[in-house]
């Protein structure tokens, strides 16, 4: 499991090194093509979707926060059934302005407005985004698998948090857990992408 793991971290830093050669890094790949960047706004626009794998993702940014270091996040999900089946949110990883991985993130079903999955079937779902695709950067695509890869364990933690923390939910004008505006955000864990490498001896 460390090897399988040591390989993600090794692969994650090596996108991140090629891109450094081209003075780009994760986030300016994905941003390439934009005339501007408006909060909310997905990037790319139609978000990734890999047909073979149903591995799907969107990039956007929240209205910036004074001492705030993220800059956006990257929505991950998987559609196991392909583009007319149902979609599961697995996680959001976000990075700074610099492209720098800074957190993973889960979030109530109302955020996205995916399919509901339980914890478990949700955490099945982790080995299936694996997209490989042209769009917008195969690097980045290749990525965001990787420390998807590299972070399953944790990944699979929050998403059992996130359950929950929705279950011991009551909002107070009796509207059902998922569907609650006042709990956004479920789980959350600051990561360090060359720690966690280091840690692996990578």
């Amino acid at each position: 499991m460390d090897e399988a793991k040591a390989q993600a971290a090794r692969q994650a830093l090596f996108c991140e090194q090629v891109l450094a050669k081209s003075a780009s890094n994760v986030l300016l790949e994905t941003l390439r093509e934009a005339k501007s960047v408006a909060a909310w706004e997905h990037f790319p626009a139609g978000d990734v979707f890999d047909p073979e794998t149903g591995a799907q993702w969107y990039y956007h940014s929240h209205p910036p926060q004074d001492g705030q270091a993220e800059h956006g996040h990257f929505h991950c999900f998987v559609q196991p059934d392909g583009p007319k089946g149902p979609i599961h949110h697995l996680v959001a990883i976000g990075v700074d302005a610099y492209g720098q991985l800074i957190r993973l993130f889960t979030v109530n079903q109302w955020v996205v407005g995916d399919e509901w999955l339980d914890a478990e079937g949700t955490i099945a779902l982790l080995p299936r985004f694996d997209p490989h695709f042209a769009r917008p950067s195969y690097l980045v695509n290749r990525w965001l698998a990787a420390v998807i890869a590299l972070y399953a364990d944790d990944i699979a933690g929050l998403i059992r948090e996130r359950d929950r923390v929705l279950a011991a939910h009551t909002s107070p004008d009796g509207k059902p857990a998922r569907e609650d505006r006042a709990q956004e955000m479920t789980s959350e864990l600051a990561v360090d992408l060359r720690r966690t490498a280091e840690g692996l001896g990578v």
